[in-house]
Order: structure tokens, then sequence, then C-alpha cells
């Protein structure tokens, strides 16, 4: 954690983070959105608190992430899950705010059929990119500010049965409609406000690693009306908007950042180039 002097907050303080603690989860190197997101936080006044899955991902983000406070937690594991919590406590830690950017999917014969999925690769991709929410927010139920907002990080559609996903659509389903439930049973206790973000195709290292996705990413850039694909940094900006009190009256829902992709699919040009083709 950076040691510094307070500061006064600008005249006009648009988030009004200044001061104020978030949680953010997810973040493996500079090219994260969990990354992006904080950084966001940090420039607009806010301290950020990172967890990381290992000690090994904790070493190599030691550079990037130098003098910060990142605390191991592996989603999986419920201990660490309640250490995380004891040791916010322990510190005297009161969360603003939480960025949930955590997802994972095993794919170890790469890309196979929907119908093909195993039960052990469907329930620990549910356990760790979606059940994860629901348990961390659990666990953290105590140390949340009364008005804190809870943001996590879904995809623009999950009725796009796009086979470069392969079988995450509907773990990220579940994650999107748990907002609902964990918005209501938060309700009666707090004002804690619980959203996604719902991004489009982006460039990062996790999803290039998908097999498939550098060509669906290619694709997507041809289908938006702009021509140019979703950046980080776009979804950061959309993610610092609902962690702010400027969204204040918005919660259980998923905010969809696609740059107008979802549009656009008939675009004359694409059809004509499909057609053309076929004719050929």
């Amino acid at each position: 954690m950076t040691d510094s002097v307070p500061s006064s907050p600008p005249a006009f303080d648009f988030l009004g983070f200044h001061d104020k603690t978030f949680l953010v989860m997810g973040v493996a190197n500079k090219k994260s959105v969990a990354y992006r997101i904080a950084q966001m936080i940090e420039k607009a006044g806010g301290r950020v608190v990172y967890t990381v899955r290992s000690e090994t991902r904790r070493d190599s983000l030691k550079k990037l992430l130098a003098g910060e406070q990142m605390i191991i937690c592996d989603v999986e594991e419920q201990t660490q899950i309640d250490e995380l919590a004891r040791i916010l406590k322990e510190q005297g830690v009161r969360l603003n705010g939480l960025v949930h950017s955590i997802a994972f999917a095993d794919y170890p014969e790469g890309i196979r059929p929907f119908h093909e999925t195993t039960r052990k690769q469907f329930l620990q991709a549910m356990d760790i990119s979606a059940y994860s929410l629901i348990n961390v927010c659990n666990a953290l139920k105590d140390l949340f500010a009364s008005d804190a907002s809870v943001v996590t990080i879904g995809i623009s559609t999950t009725r796009m049965a796009s086979e470069s996903y392969g079988f995450m659509a509907p773990i990220k389903a579940a994650l999107e409609s748990s907002l609902a439930f964990l918005t209501k049973s938060f309700s009666h206790f707090s004002d804690v406000r619980l959203n996604a973000v719902a991004a489009g195709l982006l460039k990062t290292s996790a999803s290039a690693g998908i097999p498939g996705y550098v060509d669906s990413y290619l694709y997507a850039e041809k289908v938006i009306p702009r021509g140019k694909a979703v950046k980080t940094d776009e979804v950061a900006d959309t993610v610092a908007f609902l962690l702010s009190q400027r969204s204040s009256g918005i919660t259980a829902q998923s905010l969809v950042v696609d740059a107008g992709m979802s549009i656009n699919y008939f675009d004359a040009a694409l059809v004509d180039a499909v057609t053309s083709a076929d004719v050929d």
C-alpha cells in the first residue's frame, strides 16, 4: 500500500472517489480490464486494494503494482475468501466498492461442441466465474459502506451462441441473473448496489488465449458501426461510473458496452461479402 499525504479533493469531484476504498479482484497483467479500472479509480483519488489468485501471480505483478496492497485470494478456496475478509476487517477497511473481474474456463482439448461440456468443466467455471461473486459479497457484507457499489464484468450478449466462447455464455448468464437476487437480499440491510458491465470483445491476454477468439475479435471490428473494437478503457470508464454515486439510481442492471455491434449484424457490406462469396 502506497503511503501518501492525504490530498484535498478537486473543486468538482465528479466521481467522488476521493479518500474512498475499493477492492479490485482479477488483475493478471497491464492489459487486464481490472487493472485499467484500478488505474481509473486511483487517478480519481480513490484507494485500491487488490486481490490476486496465487503467490505466483502476486510475484508477477510486483513491478506493475509496486507499493500496492495485494492479498492472495483464490476464490475456489473458502478459507482464502474468509481470510480476505479477516484481513480487511483487522485493518479497519470500509469498502466503498468492489470490482469482480474474475472468470475462468478450462478447455484442455480446445473448444468442443457445447453438448460435450463435462460436469467438471462446467461446475468449475460456474464456481469461479459466477458463484464467487455471491460468495465474496457474503463474506464482505459487513465491510461494505451502506451505499457501496459492486460491479462485475459480463459479456455483451449471453444469447449469441458463439462457438469461440465455448460454454462461458451460460455461466455469464447465471452471473448476470444473480445480480437481481443479490440486490434484493442486500436491500434488507443496506443500500449496496450490484451491477454488471457487459463488455463486447476486448483485446486482453486472457481472451487471446481462447481458441478462435482472435478471429471473432477481428470480425467484431467489421460489425461495429465505427469500424473499431471496444477499448478496455471504455469498459473501465463505465465501471467507474457504476462504482460512483453518479449512478446511484442504477442497480441489478447489466450495461452493454459493445460500441453498437449488436445493432449492425446485417450491415449491407457484410451481407454482400457473404452472399457474394456463396455465389462464387
